[in-house]
Parts: structure tokens; C-alpha cells; sequence
């Protein structure tokens, strides 16, 4: 046989190969969940991280999820509902997956599986342009709106002197007290208040990074890990996406979505330093790397 013959046949023996990987890959089954091939996702509707349009999901955090599920061969079916009981429906295992500027506790690793992060944020004052409090001392006396089932709310409950901590059941209340002044500061979602922000000058608002004092407050001092909690008796589920965030990392693609919405600012895809991440060693392991967006810029 001459060598022409030799690489045709070898070339046709790796396309044949290569199909076989791509049938292989089609044939393969998605990972477990609640209803076979669905995706039943939790979402409160707050964009640019969460949303419907035509029925189907939008946003940061939205899209990424509707890119991965596509990717493991599931069919997203939303369910709209307020934060706190995307907390319980996902703990309770009423629904596969939560999303939506979800940032990383310990305590909430405890009752579900917490991906790796698809991108981060520290905790942010929003406030009327004449103010520009930073500080946990600025807190003292004033009142501060937030929304029930948020990361920081029992600590920003402990915080010395504080005057008053409002809970909401959603953002859009908390928003209109804060731009009505009958609260003198609030701690939203930052790519919302962003958003909503560079949408809404007339409010006259700024958001103002507080200071940390990781000694005294570490959940409100660090940089969250905005992750995807997964229902606790899902570990296939959650380690499948888990390998699909890498990808993403990889192919910088959650810096284009978020770019998207107004958000490509490379401090969204830089972690905190190694040694301040509060979960390795808990859901982590010890040595554990978390991902960052560098190659991306």
C-alpha cells in the first residue's frame, strides 16, 4: 500500500473515530434530576441576573444556566418565586436549581449543593448621591433595607449600633423605600443596582463599597463566590455543571454574557485572594484554586 493510501486510510480511521465520540456523546444520558431530561430551575425575576422573556429564561446568571443545561441535554423549565422560597424549594428538593447573584455561605452548603462560581461581587452601600457611607461604623443609627433570605442578613443584624435592618420580600420594595428615603441606605444585588442605576439617573443614586472588617463581620467583608445551589440529593447534577463552569471559564463566556448587560468589568471575574476564601476547607478542598477571568482581558 503507498503512503497516499496509508494517511487516506488513516485519516478516514479518525473521522470514524471522531464519530464515534460524537454519537457516543449524543447517546449519552443527562445527569439525574427531578423529572428525567428537565431542568426545574428557581428564579425571583431579578434582573440582569434573572428574568423570563417568551417563557424562557434571560439574564447574567439566566443565560449561563440555559447554556449549560443545553449542554448536558436538559430542558429548563422555570419557576418564578420569591427568594426565600427558592431557598426552601431547593432545600426540599421541589425544584433541581437555584439561581440569581447567589452568593456562597457556609450555612448553605449545609442544605444543598453549591456549584463553582460563575463570578464574584463584595457587598456594596446604595445610597443617595449626598452620602457616601462606607463603613460599618457609617451604619450605626441609620436604617438599612435588604431582602429576607439574603447571605448578610444575620450579621448585618449584629452589626453594632446599627439602627434598623428592613427586610423585603423582594428588591423592587426595598429600591422604592431607598429612592422614597424612608430608609437611609440598602444592600442589593450588585449587578441589579448597576443596572439599575446607569438606567435611572434621575433616582440620584450611587453604590459605595463598604470597607471590610473581616475580624468582626467576615460574610459582609468578603468577596462572594456567585455559585448555583443544586438540590442536596443531586451530586450528578451538581457535578456535571461543575465541569461545564470550567468551560465556561475556559472559553470566557461568562465574561461575554455578563459584558452584555453592562457588567464586563474585569473586578466580576477576579476572586478573593486564596487565603480569604471562606470555603476552602469547607466545600472545598484546603488547596482549592478558585477560577478567574485574567486571560479574558
Amino acid at each position: 500500500m503507498d503512503r497516499t493510501g496509508s494517511v487516506r486510510n488513516g485519516v478516514t480511521a479518525l473521522g470514524a473515530a471522531a464519530l464515534l465520540l460524537v454519537v457516543g456523546a449524543a447517546a449519552a444520558e443527562p445527569p439525574k434530576t427531578i423529572e428525567p431530561g428537565k431542568l426545574n430551575v428557581a428564579l425571583n425575576g431579578d434582573m440582569p441576573m434573572t428574568g423570563l422573556e417568551d417563557g424562557k429564561l434571560i439574564g447574567t446568571d439566566g443565560e449561563l444556566m440555559v447554556l449549560i443545561a443545553d449542554r448536558l441535554g436538559l430542558e429548563v423549565v422555570p419557576h418564578m418565586m420569591e427568594w426565600s422560597a427558592e431557598i426552601q424549594s431547593t432545600k426540599q428538593g421541589k425544584v433541581d436549581i437555584m439561581h440569581g447573584a447567589m452568593g456562597w455561605i457556609e450555612p448553605r452548603s449545609e442544605i444543598m449543593l453549591l456549584t463553582d462560581p460563575i463570578y464574584y461581587f463584595g457587598t456594596l452601600l446604595a445610597q443617595k448621591k449626598d452620602t457616601n457611607w462606607s463603613t460599618f461604623e457609617d451604619l450605626k443609627g441609620r436604617s438599612v433595607a435588604t431582602v429576607s433570605g439574603f447571605t448578610l442578613v444575620p450579621e448585618l443584624k449584629s452589626v453594632e449600633g446599627i439602627g434598623e435592618v428592613k427586610l423585603y420580600d423582594t428588591t423592587d420594595g426595598a429600591l422604592r423605600d431607598l429612592i422614597a428615603g424612608r430608609v437611609d441606605m440598602a444592600i442589593l444585588d450588585p449587578p441589579l443596582m448597576q443596572l439599575a442605576i446607569q438606567e435611572n439617573p434621575d433616582w440620584d443614586l450611587h453604590q459605595v463599597p463598604l470597607q471590610p472588617e473581616p475580624d468582626k463581620y467576615p460574610i459582609m467583608s468578603q468577596v462572594y463566590n456567585v455559585i448555583f445551589g443544586i438540590n442536596p440529593e443531586l451530586q450528578e447534577l451538581h457535578d456535571a455543571f461543575n465541569k461545564q463552569i470550567a468551560q465556561v471559564w475556559v472559553d470566557c463566556t461568562n465574561v461575554e454574557v455578563m459584558a452584555n448587560y453592562g457588567l464586563g468589568d474585569q473586578s466580576w471575574f477576579t476572586p478573593p485572594p486564596d487565603e480569604e476564601n471562606l470555603r476552602r476547607g469547607v466545600d472545598r478542598p484546603k488547596d482549592w484554586l478558585a477560577p478567574r477571568g485574567d486571560h479574558c482581558f
